[in-house]
């Protein structure tokens, strides 16, 4: 059987400071770094020690994998393909004040729709996801570490959804969560075993 877990990154200073993340590298708040080594933990109950952690390179990702190998003693392989999606020029402005950087689809096509000035679309940001996780999938058990919304895109490519079918997706998960994918043996079946759990943080 092939499982591979993903754990989101815990809170960040972005979350704290509520500016758009993206790609802006905040870093963990004192709470993150404490929701991440309970991450850890709970990784070590699961008897995953030395399993291979596959990381998004950005700060608040790599503090996060950084925690959990510490409980783990695994390998932490950095890829910035397992970044959150880009919103350009209004990563790092403040969610209050952004205006008109964030913008709103108002068309069908929302696979190409730039989502802000110099961000990505969805199309750009499932089709690097979808590559990462097909190469991870060679594995027979792994963790990731990324982000929010890109979880979305890591599982709707574990379950087999075509790009072009996910204009409207969205798992949404929360900071510090861990989600679990499994494939059986017998028939190679694929399925979410479970999903955005987050019963090993206190609260």
């Amino acid at each position: 059987m092939k499982e591979f877990f993903i754990v989101t990154h815990t809170q960040a200073t972005h979350h704290v400071d509520r500016l758009v993340g993206g790609w802006y590298d905040s870093s963990l708040t004192e709470k993150g770094l404490i929701d991440a080594a309970a991450c850890g933990r709970r990784l070590v109950e699961l008897e995953l020690q030395g399993v291979p952690i596959y990381s998004s390179d950005l700060a608040r990702t790599r503090q996060t994998a950084l925690a959990l190998s510490d409980c783990l003693k695994s390998e932490i392989i950095l890829d910035a393909r397992l970044r959150e999606m880009s919103f350009g020029d209004a990563e790092g402005c403040s969610q209050d004040e952004i205006g008109g950087a964030i913008l709103s689809s108002d068309g069908d096509n929302r696979l190409d729709f730039r989502n802000a000035y110099e961000g990505e679309t969805k199309r750009e940001l499932a089709t690097r996801l979808y590559e990462v996780m097909q190469e991870i999938a060679q594995e027979d058990r792994a963790i990731i570490c990324t982000h929010g919304y890109a979880t979305t895109f890591l599982i709707a490519c574990w379950i087999g959804m075509p790009i072009d079918s996910v204009g409207y997706v969205n798992f949404r998960v929360r900071s510090g969560s861990i989600t679990c994918l499994v494939q059986d043996d017998i028939h190679s079946n694929r399925a979410v075993r479970y999903l955005g759990d987050m019963s090993h943080l206190d609260g």
